[in-house]
């Protein structure tokens, strides 16, 4: 994640790692891999994520790059990440990152 995150950023690369008492998961055999926001409105944004294919994936590593319109509002949003397979549902925990208005407008 960027060191600091604006209004209308695009391409912010999120990065989460999915544990399981302390220990990153296994996302290979993953049917699913979702990066849900929450705007400063309260509005959901459900995106899919991403693995990397240098092997992190193996140690719970996901991430999702913003598009035009996923961060439009100046606030803080929230974050978390699911994990979805045949049998099970992972989620982590909430995070909380401030995006910050440019300097022109």
């Amino acid at each position: 994640m960027a060191s600091e995150i604006h209004q209308n950023d695009i391409g912010t690369r999120f990065w989460v790692t999915v544990k399981e008492s302390g220990v990153g998961i296994d996302l290979t055999t993953a049917s699913g891999l979702q990066l849900t926001f929450r705007n400063p409105s309260g509005d959901l944004l459900v995106k899919a994520a991403s693995t990397s294919g240098d092997g992190s994936a193996l140690s719970g590593v996901m991430y999702y790059d913003t598009v035009s319109g996923d961060i439009s509002q100046v606030g803080h949003y929230k974050l978390q990440a699911i994990v979805l397979s045949a049998t099970t549902q992972f989620s982590t925990e909430v995070y909380t990152f401030p995006v910050k208005k440019n300097l022109g407008g």
